[in-house]
């Protein structure tokens, strides 16, 4: 399955996981979410914003961001911090 066929995933997100080498969701269930997004922040986007992993990771679970439980979101939001702590 493309990226571009995945719900929730826009053309700004598609286009960063391409450019990080991410070109199906097959991909990025194998890298996933984190480490996919831990990959745009440091080649594409510096400043990818939690939001943007959580649409990476309602893809991953096949579903809306605003679907995920607040058990992902809190482990999401703690791996964001740690980054921003690294800086």
């Amino acid at each position: 399955m493309t990226l571009e066929s995945v719900p929730g995933l826009g053309p700004v997100t598609v286009e960063k996981l391409q450019k990080v080498g991410i070109e199906s969701i097959d991909q990025l269930e194998e890298i996933g979410s984190m480490n996919a997004f831990f990959m745009v922040r440091e080649m594409v986007d510096k400043g990818a914003c939690l939001s943007f992993l959580y649409g990476l990771e309602g893809a991953v679970q096949k579903k809306r961001s605003k679907e995920l439980s607040p058990d992902t979101k809190e482990k999401l939001r703690k791996f964001v911090r740690s980054l921003d702590q690294e800086q």
